[in-house]
């Protein structure tokens, strides 16, 4: 009778219920981050140094004789994309035991550096499960133990990927985004909670792929969204337009959680809380890059996200008034995360189970606290616009004006860009403020071939570009003459080393500069 009690009593259960067990054990081992932060890091070290002692990588700095961080840190280099491109490259023709044991089949495609249109991350099998599956569960995990009422698992998950293409012709290889290599590989059972179907979820053409999604999920029990913040309001606005509502919870009543990351919520914010009115309604945020999966949001009343530490990735911090040093020749001071304090702002560097030995990844975070460590991300260690997940950077700025400069005779001066957040249509563009010493002959091709290169030379700048779906063409509006001038003698920065920021992620400074831009111009004191 008892036992006919206990099978009637599961049978009544919700399926979040049920799921809820399967994350207890996980929810108690996360508990050991407050108290033994520096403990685990130590112990993902030495799995480290032990899985990878035999690569030829930890051959060459000697991984096998590392006892602790002091070692690493003295036998193993700083290192950038550029440092490791030659070991990648190899990696991608198939060859085994370089960066990490056995041979890496996955490759998750980003945006590009100096010399090249896209980096290629490889993503090992202990990286995929270790990493980046681990951030996805513990996600669930922390929402779980914050909202014991979910309802999450009685319905389904609507998850945004990308596309992946096959890796030169090696057998079961892929490059693409971090999404599209994730969904390939996902358990088959999470299959059953999840939509779109895989084939719609890998589409290329995102203007496809957003169409045939909204007409899949239209009439589904949607409880809950994972994907880039810009990205899936453009798939969830076309899917109100087919609906004919005029809030999502009305098309999906059971929607309680967005787990988003990428790029910054906050311009979006305004947006969703218009698009979903629910007062029940939350937003998790998420530290999940190409390279690894990093952060958590473990407190939804805090911002602040929880590093994680028992992953597979080791890190370590450089204050950001040494960063300038890196490449110099001068000594860097680069400290563990015991050496953190609460407040400084770091450039953050990286090992992983993926074959990435002390990279520094390009983020900058500042920690809010220590016990257990949590940090905001603060930006990039060089100017960028990443706000569409683009991730423009100053590089590929200059050479797209040098190209359109020589193809229409004009010369710039001084520029700045900035992006132009969505409107209700889910429409943005990026903006530049442009200086001109010699005008274009034409200047709407000017702005035509400065587009167009940025997408030749930038692979993400490129997909957001696609059929003008999100991001539309570029704006460009023309500074009078000495305006950037006038805005540093303003910031007490005119003369020396001070130089205008070329890019930037918010819109700060480029209101500044328009709200100048159409003011009296400053008297010339003889500067």
């Amino acid at each position: 009778m008892h036992s006919d009690k206990q099978s009637s009593s599961f049978a009544e259960m919700s399926l979040t219920a049920i799921a809820s067990r399967f994350f207890l054990a996980r929810q108690k081992e996360l508990k050991r981050h407050t108290t033994e932060g520096e403990a685990l890091q130590q112990e993902v070290l030495a799995y480290l140094m032990q899985k990878a002692r035999d690569t030829e990588y930890g051959r060459r700095y000697l991984f096998g004789t590392v006892k602790n961080y002091d070692d690493f840190a003295q036998n193993v280099p700083l290192t950038t994309y550029e440092e490791l491109k030659g070991y990648i490259d190899r990696m991608r023709h198939g060859e085994r035991d370089v960066l990490w044991p056995g041979q890496v089949k996955w490759f998750a495609k980003s945006s590009g550096t100096t010399n090249d249109k896209s980096k290629f991350i490889p993503v090992s099998h202990s990286g995929l499960h270790n990493v980046h599956y681990a951030g996805g569960k513990d996600s669930v995990a922390l929402y779980l133990m914050n909202n014991p009422k979910s309802r999450i698992f009685d319905g389904k998950a609507l998850i945004l990927g990308g596309s992946h293409s096959p890796n030169f012709n090696l057998p079961d290889s892929l490059v693409g985004d971090l999404s599209a290599i994730l969904i390939e590989n996902i358990n088959p059972m999470v299959n059953l909670v999840r939509v779109p179907k895989k084939q719609t979820a890998l589409l290329a053409d995102f203007e496809l792929k957003r169409e045939r999604i909204a007409h899949e999920t239209l009439t589904k029990n949607v409880t809950n969204l994972s994907g880039v913040p810009s990205w899936m309001l453009s798939v969830l606005t076309r899917v109100m337009e087919l609906s004919g509502r005029q809030h999502l919870d009305e098309v999906w009543p059971h929607l309680e959680v967005f787990f988003h990351g990428g790029v910054a919520f906050t311009p979006y914010r305004q947006q969703y809380s218009e698009l979903i009115p629910k007062a029940d309604m939350h937003y998790m945020e998420t530290y999940n890059a190409s390279e690894g999966f990093f952060g958590i949001q473990s407190d939804l009343s805090d911002p602040a996200l929880l590093l994680m530490l028992d992953y597979g990735v080791f890190y370590e911090f450089i204050p950001m008034e040494e960063f300038d040093k890196l490449g110099t020749g001068q000594a860097v001071n680069v400290v563990p995360l015991s050496g953190v304090e609460v407040g400084r702002n770091y450039a953050m560097v990286i090992s992983t189970s993926c074959g990435l030995w002390r990279y520094v990844i390009g983020d900058t975070v500042m920690f809010t606290q220590k016990k257990p460590y949590k940090f905001v991300i603060t930006g990039r260690t060089k100017s960028f616009i990443n706000a569409f997940g683009e991730e423009l950077i100053v590089d590929n700025a200059e050479r797209g004006l040098a190209y359109a400069c020589q193809q229409t005779g004009a010369e710039v001066q001084e520029y700045t860009a900035a992006p132009v957040f969505m409107d209700e249509k889910g429409k943005c563009r990026h903006q530049w403020l442009i200086e001109f010493a010699r005008m274009p002959d034409d200047m709407q091709r000017f702005a035509s071939l400065l587009d167009h290169k940025l997408q030749e030379i930038n692979s993400d700048y490129e997909a957001k570009r696609y059929k003008d779906i999100t991001l539309q063409p570029l704006q460009i509006v023309v500074a009078r003459q000495q305006l950037f001038n006038d805005w540093l003698r303003m910031k007490g920065k005119l003369g020396g080393q001070h130089k205008v920021p070329r890019l930037s992620n918010s819109r700060k400074m480029m209101d500044e500069l328009l709200r100048m831009n159409e003011e009296k111009p400053a008297a010339n004191n003889n500067e």
